[in-house]
């Protein structure tokens, strides 16, 4: 039997250590590694409603290899003692949403570029190759104005048709727009002159839209999720935009295949970025998204259109040939498979809230 892609390199007595790993990617990753005999250490500061119940679930799953350390991400002695602890580090932590980065743009600086220097310094000090895997963002590249795009009924596609065909590549020069994009951008940029200054093994993953279970999405971060839960309750939906931009979209299992493999392999990616997506074969609409949600639960939606959102993308779509590449990944799962499972689960969740108990993994 081969091994299987993604499993990290040989466990050993420490643990691995994800910052946020009670939030949605972190959780996922975090149940990954624990069911594959890891200790994990999840470092969360717990403030962002509903990762309580990730981290509760975690831990009912995996007592034995889930340790909490309740602690913010700039924490500089916390962190220090978590770091000391890892074989591995995922930094996950983070202020996710471009709208509370418009909000507070200290606050998002302080999470993101003070948070990723707390976690690097600790890494600079322990001195002993301890890898690092970072959550970076598609928001490097700014808005993509650049990009001649032609408006179909469904929605944009580059009007260039390579690049329609292959998506963004890491060849695209950074372009930081809002503090949202300049705070991930610049902890992007930080993770990797750390790697080529001072050789800590790291790589940045540019992720573009994941979904999948334990996303409980909102209005400001998470909008796959966010569409079915209002969906789901019968609640009308507020499209930002024309509703034609276009993500390719990643589902969560995926995503944390990719982390995985990243772990295995640092030896050879260490100080590489790449794009993380679903790729042009999965690339959709939010108007497609909508249709399909339709479909799914076999009633209207209510959509209400309000103005575009500050340095939105209309299109994006990564182009994943590299990180295909190098870390030998399968082809991700189809969309449409990956948003009905996603809506199984968050039927699941809701009637087992209601009721204290799980249902039975079907179609709603």
């Amino acid at each position: 039997m081969t091994e299987p892609v993604g499993t990290p390199v040989e466990a050993g007595p420490r643990p691995v250590l994800i910052t946020g790993g009670a939030g949605f990617i972190g959780s996922n990753l975090a149940d990954r590694l624990a069911a594959e005999g890891y200790d994990v250490i999840v470092l969360d500061s717990l403030v962002r409603p509903g990762v309580e119940d990730n981290l509760r679930w975690l831990q009912e799953n995996h007592p034995q290899r889930i340790t909490a350390v309740v602690a913010d991400i700039c924490n500089g002695r916390a962190v220090a003692e978590a770091v000391g602890q890892a074989c591995a580090v995922f930094h996950m932590a983070a202020q996710v949403a471009v709208t509370s980065s418009l909000a507070d743009p200290v606050a998002d600086f302080m999470a993101n570029v003070g948070g990723t220097l707390t976690v690097l310094e600790a890494l600079r000090a322990k001195a002993d190759g301890t890898p690092l895997v970072f959550a970076s963002t598609n928001k490097v590249y700014g808005d993509l104005a650049d990009v001649t795009l032609e408006m179909t009924p469904e929605g944009y596609v580059a009007a260039d048709r390579d690049l329609r065909a292959a998506g963004i590549s890491e060849a695209r020069p950074l372009s930081f727009h809002t503090p949202y994009g300049c705070s991930k951008g610049a902890a992007d940029q930080y993770v990797l002159d750390y790697a080529r200054s001072f050789g800590i093994p790291a790589v940045v993953l540019r992720m573009s839209c994941i979904y999948g279970r334990r996303q409980m999405g909102t209005e400001d971060q998470g909008w796959v999720a966010h569409f079915m839960l209002r969906a789901m309750k019968g609640e009308p939906i507020t499209v930002y935009g024309d509703g034609r931009q276009v993500r390719d979209v990643l589902d969560v299992a995926d995503a944390v295949e990719a982390y995985c493999a990243v772990w295995k392999n640092i030896d050879a990616v260490a100080g590489r970025a790449f794009n993380l997506g679903g790729g042009p074969a999965n690339a959709v609409s939010l108007r497609q998204v909508l249709g399909f949600i339709e479909r799914l639960y076999g009633r209207p939606v209510r959509a209400d259109y309000a103005e575009w959102r500050p340095g939105d993308q209309r299109w994006y779509v990564s182009d994943p040939r590299a990180v295909t590449e190098a870390l030998g990944l399968e082809p991700p799962r189809p969309w449409q498979t990956g948003l009905r499972a996603l809506a199984v689960w968050l039927a699941n969740e809701r009637l087992a809230k209601h009721r204290g108990e799980r249902t039975a993994e079907t179609v709603p």
